[in-house]
């Protein structure tokens, strides 16, 4: 936002109400000396100081909600009402807040039976009438219908105005238009209901198409789409009745006059005694009300926040945007502590790590960045070498190294900075950067309180883009950092990063801080306006600590039994590659695919193969099956030559070099941003694609053993997505038979194929199983023939007698289909959306894959968030209950404990306890937990 010019009249008016809650949840917990909470206030003067210091208008507001009570809840009693009271650090914050306005010399607004926004809207009004313009500090989407010619609004944590193009990038339409659009959507978070099944982007269609809301509702016989037609007939009302809550009133009587909103200094007793109480040190400072300091020490402290406020001022809103760099090499310790000073006074830093390895267990820590504001960065060098030197030496600083801090020194220094509670500390990936830092030979440092960019961004969109940091840049910032190889180079020629000369490291590595805590200005406010917060702050950000100390402890595994399996798996491989050469007619590559589909098509003159572009015939794994169901016995064994290869090649070779020699076990590294359904994923090894029921998967798993004195318990949620299933879906007789305790796979052969309970036998069994299960994952009629080795005529009357069976469970999965086409995203019974990209692709293939993906998202996506809740309570529990048990692996819906042989029966009753209680369903949850030597034992 420009300077006012003298003379010139601008009327600068903060949502308070708003920004207080923006306030609490982007800032680290803060507690004044008496421990009353006051990070919200401490955002709040900041941000009141940088106005006044910088002469930001001629006249100043704060505009805040009188009561949650308004005239909307006369027009509409449910309005708002089923908000969640404030959280209770917040309560005594408000009251702080109004003293803080006061204490500055700003006017403060609030009217009963008003609304902020209302407030803001005649105060608007008025002032342009008066011949002024108007800012309105905020990113509330329901104030940007009040943009227009001298109203424009300020974002006041992205520092980005919103103008005409941001209002029609949000909601498709002009300013005057908004308030058509939310009517017709509604508004879940306020609880105005709109029209059901119709988002923001088919409401301003439908405005930009018939000019407004009574245009629209006069012309609802000329929609072609009968859901759509029917919902717009059947709410008319109810959209009519949602305009009126989302207009703002603009002639709400205004409290003060123009005139007293002028901006005044304040008193500078009064607030200097104001801040002082509250232990608001940089705000003392930033507005000149200390005393100066005298000693050398303390000179620095002041030249340190002085280069922090500079860096951290608010940029004004038609600035172009804050250069990545340059940024500061640190290499001696008197930069470093003013760095650390300067991040102390921020309150928010960016941090990342430059390592030696991908491993973080083994990684050698190379160097940490910081980012104390946007542009605001610096990289500081620990273990740099110089090039051409051994990587081997790492460890120890050659004559040659570059100038660099000497690393006990350095880490000493990051120290109380990286720990202090009052700094947050904002990552991306955050689990392997605490890795590095909290191993010994790392400095040992336990970092916190975090935020995690990459898991912010996962919250709210999961499947709809990846959340890599490059990707996120590019995505929000609209700026490519500077790439890894870039600085390290490719292939053979690639060196360490310990050898890249300092000035392209700090490049490269402040440019991530610098990139991060951009991220987060970005992504952090968004994750209450997506309805995505506590998603966030009660799951993902808790499970970065949960998995951290799992890969820490890894699982024991016993190399003697591995090296048996391995010949046990030889052994056989063998005998099938016989029988199937046999089968053939000749030898061959039995892991050649140009070689098996030459035998199958060539040869054998088998129907159904399909050649590829380079001219080889298809051999996968569907065109294998399908011939196998046909009854042709070669593909069936070469399918099973090739699950033996996989299991050795993955889990027995695998395994065994990933057995750490330090302590024999293997740290599995969890993905938590990979999967579009919130699964967690593991690599090097991967242990989540074990076969779990077949004779291969038992023999493997004999293998993870747990430590002398202990014992393997193994807790597995018994058909957790069914159970889901049945909790969505309006299907009476599934519920029932969760309810008592039933069979669910029998109770359903019975229903679908008419048999009194005890007819069903194992066949009816296995096949309400197979659909039971496939139904999740929107199997067709003829995927289940495949299944059940039976034809699709009669596969598709087996799916036909179940729907009849559950109509609910058709309808949900149409609803689900049609939330996925009008909004993009499906949703868990949680609140996480799951998006769906290709679910209007144009391309029949492309948008079949994600209509199934549709349905089957909210039950993986479900599951995946019960276990995650589980997760994340179970070391505390355990730890209260003063049991030793260490949690060790996630697999899908199971969790693998390592217990002392004398706290099995203990464990295993509070386990389930915890994972039964962590969701209440319309059907119970039900956990199944076993013990054992080793995993296999534990099932």
């Amino acid at each position: 936002m420009p300077v006012t010019p003298p003379g010139a009249k601008h009327l600068v008016l903060i949502d308070g109400s708003g920004y207080i809650f923006r306030a609490f949840h982007a800032l680290p917990p803060m507690t004044r000396p008496d421990g009353t909470p006051v990070n919200a206030v401490f955002g709040f003067t900041q941000m009141l100081s940088r106005f006044l210091t910088d002469h930001r208008g001629s006249h100043l507001a704060v505009v805040f909600d009188a009561s949650r009570l308004t005239f909307r809840n006369e027009i509409y009693p449910d309005y708002k009402a089923h908000r969640p009271d404030p959280p209770p650090e917040l309560i005594p914050q408000f009251a702080l807040i109004r003293e803080a306005t006061e204490a500055f010399g700003v006017a403060q607004v609030e009217q009963p039976g008003f609304e902020a926004d209302d407030m803001i809207a005649a105060y608007a009004r008025e002032f342009v009438a008066q011949g002024g313009e108007v800012t309105i500090v905020s990113s509330d989407k329901d104030l940007m219908q009040l943009v227009r010619p001298g109203v424009q609004m300020l974002d006041p944590i992205k520092q980005k105005p919103i103008r005409d193009p941001e209002v029609f990038e949000k909601f498709g339409v002009p300013p005057e238009k908004v308030v058509d659009v939310q009517a017709l959507a509604g508004d879940p978070t306020d609880n105005v209901p709109g029209v059901p099944g119709i988002g923001i982007k088919t409401a301003a269609a439908l405005i930009q198409e018939y000019g407004d809301l009574e245009g629209l509702l006069a012309n609802t016989g000329k929609i072609k789409q009968p859901k759509r037609r029917e919902a717009l007939e059947q709410n008319a009302e109810k959209a009519r009745i949602s305009k009126r809550l989302v207009q703002l009133d603009d002639q709400a009587p205004l409290t003060l006059a123009v005139e007293a909103l002028a901006v005044r200094a304040p008193d500078p007793a009064m607030l200097s005694s104001f801040l002082a109480a509250q232990g608001f040190r940089s705000v003392i400072a930033r507005m000149g009300l200390g005393e100066a300091a005298g000693d050398a020490g303390t000179r620095a402290r002041q030249a340190a926040v002085a280069a922090a406020q500079a860096a951290t001022a608010l940029p004004e809103i038609d600035r172009g945007s804050i250069p990545f760099g340059p940024y500061e090499t640190v290499t001696t310790l008197e930069a470093l502590h003013a760095w650390v000073a300067e991040g102390m006074q921020a309150g928010i830093i960016g941090l990342d790590t430059e390592t030696d390895s991908l491993n973080a267990l083994r990684a050698n820590l190379v160097g940490v960045c910081l980012a104390t504001a946007p542009g605001r960065a610096c990289y500081i060098p620990l273990r740099h070498v110089a090039a051409g030197t051994n990587q081997g030496d790492m460890l120890a600083a050659p004559v040659e190294a570059p100038p660099q801090i000497p690393f006990d020194q350095a880490m000493d220094a990051l120290r109380p900075l990286l720990t202090d509670r009052g700094v947050l500390k904002v990552l991306q990936h955050a689990k392997y950067d605490l890795e590095v830092l909290r191993r010994p030979e790392n400095g040992g440092i336990e970092v916190g309180p975090i935020d995690d960019t990459m898991l912010i961004s996962y919250a709210m969109e999961a499947g709809k883009h990846g959340h890599g940091m490059d990707e996120l840049s590019v995505l929000h910032l609209n700026h490519k950092p500077v790439g890894f190889d870039a600085v390290t180079g490719t292939g053979r020629t690639r060196i360490s990063f310990a050898q890249v000369p300092l000035d392209k490291a700090t490049e490269y590595a402040a440019e991530d801080a610098d990139v991060t805590l951009r991220l987060w200005h970005v992504l952090r406010p968004q994750l209450r306006e997506e309805g995505a917060l506590a998603l966030y702050e009660q799951v993902e950000r808790r499970m970065v600590a949960v998995l951290r100390d799992m890969e820490v402890a890894g699982i024991k595994v016993d190399g003697a039994e591995l090296a048996r399996i391995g010949e046990d798996f030889s052994q056989r491989m063998v005998v099938l590659e016989q029988e199937i050469h046999t089968l053939a007619g000749r030898p061959f590559n039995v892991g050649s695919p140009k070689q098996l589909g030459e035998i199958l098509f060539d040869e054998m003159k088998l129907p159904g193969g399909r050649k590829g572009k380079a001219g080889a015939w298809g051999t996968d794994a569907s065109v294998l099956e399908e011939l196998a169901a046909q009854g042709v016995p070669l593909p069936r064994k070469v399918l099973d030559w090739r699950q033996l290869a996989k299991l050795k090649s993955t889990y027995v070779d695998g395994l065994a070099a990933a057995i750490d020699p330090r302590d024999g076990r293997v740290h599995t590294d969890f993905s938590m941003a990979n999967t579009s359904t919130g699964r967690l994923a593991s690599t090097e090894p991967n242990l989540q694609n074990i076969p779990i029921r077949t004779e291969e998967g038992v023999k493997i798993r004999r293998a993870f053993v747990a430590e002398p004195g202990h014992v393997l318990l193994a807790a597995d949620y018994s058909q957790i997505e069914l159970r889901l299933l049945a909790h969505l879906a309006e299907v009476p007789a599934l519920r029932e038979a969760f309810e008592t305790g039933q069979d669910i796979h029998s109770r359903t052969a019975a229903d679908i194929f008419r048999l009194p309970p005890d007819a069903v036998d194992k066949e009816a069994r296995r096949r309400a199983k197979t659909i039971n299960f496939g139904i999740i994952y929107g199997m067709s009629a003829f995927g289940l023939a495949g299944r059940l080795g039976i034809g699709p005529g009669e596969a598709r009357g087996i799916i036909d007698a179940y729907f009849a069976q559950y109509p609910g469970i058709r309808d949900a999965m149409e609803r689900l289909k049609e939330e996925a086409r009008l909004r993009g995203y499906v949703s868990t019974s949680f609140g996480r959306r799951l998006w769906v990209p290709d679910i209007n692709a144009k391309d029949m293939v492309r948008r079949a894959g994600a209509e199934r993906a549709a349905i089957n998202a909210p039950f993986q996506g479900g599951a995946a968030e019960i276990i995650k809740r589980a997760m994340v309570r179970l070391p505390g529990a355990l730890k209260a209950a003063g049991l030793a048990a260490r949690m060790l692996l996630q697999v899908h819906d199971e969790l693998v404990f390592e217990v002392p042989e004398a706290e099995v029966e203990p464990t295993a009753a509070l386990v389930r306890q915890v994972m039964e209680g962590v969701a209440t369903l319309r059907v119970p949850l039900a956990v199944e937990v076993g013990s054992g030597r080793s995993w296999a034992e534990a099932h």
